[in-house]
């Protein structure tokens, strides 16, 4: 057992616990980046607080000796209905080798479940891929330009990852408030003397510290590729992103590069629901990126009822945003959800923890979907609907 896993006492019960971990282990930089969101930080909150509108609607008296938590997403088998999102930047969470996306990969496939890799990763997706026994699909953005994106897709067909989830919301990156207070320009890319005022919260995280310097500090993003230039430096992305806006018409294009289902992340309306079942989506991830592009948008779970009578069956619906406990993940299957993705709920786990810390947190989240359905009567997940919950009237207009 490593000085990390034993953080991980009797007394990590829930994310909250994983979270305060991650808070003490990483530096405030680092921290703020998985913790924050954009702006005023309104829509962040509202993708956790929303879950608390939706009450249950037991049925008692009713023997459960055992649940089946199964599902299946796509063609994928399933021990329970979450999915790891696409983190980025993870390798800063967990410096190493075997780090980062890396140990997230291999906690999904431990687990049964698939991990989600995103484009803006310190690890080559091909050692990703090689690191979980189970499937894994590839998050896509298209910074750089089509060639970079097709050289990546073409390496990741190569790797074996088994679907590609394109997201539609990042035409700029949103403004994430924490970021510029904690000097990240500054730290990632500046000169010796701007980074002085910054440096000290890596001081006050000496094992963190250390591991990262023996990692060889910041990571250069491995699966940008920009041809004459080799992989993109993390400084870069920002600017990169503005210039690799994703429009519904690359979805043609994308189908004929790329053989397996295409999954549309960051749907929030009916009008984009449909939009992606008639480019041929064979799923949509309800997503506002976790509360950290426009503020003050929907809540996913808000949202969630009208995409699914929109799209009426067409195509498979997730829902990522504001995942904390296994009945927040019943909930959004109550409403119509396939399943959800989980991000900030294991990359607290990664951050405290490394690969121990996300097995924690996929464990915390199975464990609190089996209870949740003994407590409701319900002794499987695929019997799960509407009926098992009220929904404020509100929602109803």
């Amino acid at each position: 057992m490593t000085a990390l896993s034993r953080t991980l006492s009797p007394r990590t019960v829930n994310i909250d616990d994983l979270r305060a971990i991650a808070k003490r282990r990483l530096p405030r930089v680092v921290f703020d980046y998985l913790d924050g969101g954009a702006d005023g930080e309104i829509t962040l909150r509202e993708n956790c607080r929303v879950f608390d509108d939706i009450t249950f609607r037991p049925r008692w008296a009713v023997a459960v000796p055992q649940c089946d938590v199964r599902t299946r997403v796509l063609s994928f088998d399933l021990s329970f209905p979450a999915i790891l999102a696409p983190v980025g930047y993870s390798r800063m969470m967990y410096p190493g080798k075997t780090g980062g996306e890396c140990a997230a990969a291999a906690a999904a496939g431990d687990a049964g479940t698939i991990y989600t890799l995103s484009t803006i990763s310190g690890h080559r997706l091909e050692d990703v891929r090689a690191s979980t026994k189970g499937p894994a699909w590839y998050q896509l953005y298209l910074v750089g330009g089509r060639s970079v994106a097709e050289h990546a897709i073409d390496r990741a067909k190569k790797a074996g990852f088994n679907a590609l989830v394109v997201t539609i919301d990042t035409p700029v990156a949103g403004f994430r408030e924490r970021d510029p207070r904690n000097g990240m320009k500054e730290l990632l890319g500046g000169s010796l003397f701007s980074k002085i005022p910054y440096v000290s919260q890596f001081f006050a995280r000496p094992s963190w510290f250390a591991s990262f310097i023996l990692d060889g500090g910041t990571p250069e993003l491995e699966n940008i590729v920009v041809p004459g230039k080799g992989p993109m430096p993390l400084i870069d992305i920002g600017a990169a992103l503005a210039s690799a806006v994703v429009t519904w018409d690359d979805f043609k294009w994308l189908r004929e590069i790329w053989p397996g289902p295409i999954i549309a992340k960051g749907v929030l309306s009916a009008d984009d629901a449909r939009r992606a079942v008639d480019v041929g989506a064979e799923a949509i991830v309800v997503s506002n990126h976790g509360g950290r592009q426009l503020d003050t948008v929907s809540s996913t779970l808000r949202v969630l009822p009208e995409i699914v009578a929109a799209v009426g069956g067409q195509t498979e619906i997730l829902l990522d945003g504001g995942i904390r406990r296994g009945s927040d993940i019943v909930k959004a299957i109550c409403l119509g959800a396939r399943g959800v993705l989980i991000g900030r709920a294991y990359a607290y786990g990664l951050g405290a923890a490394g690969k121990p810390g996300a097995a924690k947190a996929i464990q915390i989240l199975r464990d609190g979907v089996d209870r949740t359905l003994r407590l409701l009567g319900c002794a499987s997940i695929k019997d799960l609907n509407s009926s098992y919950v009220s929904v404020p009237d509100s929602w109803r207009r």
